[in-house]
């Protein structure tokens, strides 16, 4: 039996359905809309990109979308200037700075100006301890866009299940494994250290790969009807005829066909990152308005 494929894109659209459908409803209570501040710093292309996607899907759910792109030369000082005048702006819900920053500036401490009720990407100390401590707090958008996709597979009680998590980044791969000890799961954080990967792999219910290397995961490292989260996007070489190569996750996607239910690249978790960050700046405005969280998000 062939793999489901887990459809991000078309689940990321009903999710931000289901936003925008809630917006007018704080605007009422509030007397505004709520508001998301995204600070690019320098002309990274990619970041770029991004940056547009999150500003046109922001005022798309109904919200107000503040762009602040500065010359990569502002400074530390004044970057962590534009965050306290945001941090103050009672306008603003969320304040997402775009990562990487270019060389020369320290990300600790640029995330740590971040006010934790406004640290709409959850990155902040506070908001890591809250996760932690499985406390109310603002999550990382793209392991609770992964969590969405799992609980909508898996059902709502991961309890049990062994999971392995692979890569350990502060953005991704350690707050996904607290995530799923928080849902009771068995966990194992693998890198590029571990011993025995292929084993350790193949022993998983949960697999979510986010290593930033194509296709290092091949089939036969996947035990049946286990369920596969594949973070990574990676651009392959261009064969002969290819303007640019295809692009690739870290799983041998076509390699998969016996798992219960797989991510594809592209069109998997790329789109609940974004549906995510909208998610968490209207669920941010509620609590700063002293509002309860909205239902169905």
């Amino acid at each position: 039996m062939a793999a489901e494929r887990i459809d991000g894109k078309a689940f990321a659209a009903a999710l931000r359905e289901r936003i925008a459908a809630a917006v007018p409803a704080f605007s009422r209570e509030a007397g505004r809309k709520p508001g998301l501040a995204v600070v690019l710093v320098g002309n990274d292309p990619a970041s770029e990109v991004y940056v547009r996607s999150k500003g046109k899907a922001t005022v798309a759910a109904g919200m107000k979308s503040f762009e602040h792109k500065l010359d990569a030369d502002i400074g530390q000082e004044s970057l962590i200037a534009l965050i306290h005048q945001l941090n103050e702006d009672e306008g603003v819900d969320g304040i997402l700075v775009q990562l990487p920053l270019p060389d020369g500036y320290d990300e600790g401490e640029v995330v740590a100006a971040i006010d934790p009720a406004k640290d709409v990407d959850g990155l902040t100390a506070e908001n890591v301890a809250r996760l932690a401590n499985n406390e109310p707090g603002l999550r990382p958008c793209t392991p609770w866009g992964c969590m969405m996709l799992l609980h909508d597979r898996l059902g709502d009680d991961l309890s049990g299940l062994d999971a392995v998590i692979m890569g350990r980044s502060q953005l991704v791969g350690r707050p996904m494994a607290q995530l799923l000890v928080n849902a009771n799961c068995t966990v194992t954080i693998a890198h590029s250290r571990t011993r025995n990967l292929e084993e350790i792999v193949r022993r998983a219910d949960i697999v979510v790969a986010a290593v930033g290397r194509p296709e290092m995961v091949r089939g036969s490292w996947l035990k049946d009807g286990a369920v596969v989260v594949d973070v990574g996007i990676n651009r392959l070489d261009p064969v002969p005829g290819q303007e640019r190569g295809r692009l690739v996750g870290d799983v041998a996607y076509e390699e998969a066909d016996h798992v219960k239910a797989i991510t594809p690249v592209p069109g998997g978790v790329g789109p609940m990152t974004i549906a995510v960050l909208l998610r968490n700046t209207l669920v941010a405005a509620h609590r700063r308005a002293g509002l309860p969280d909205p239902e169905g998000l």
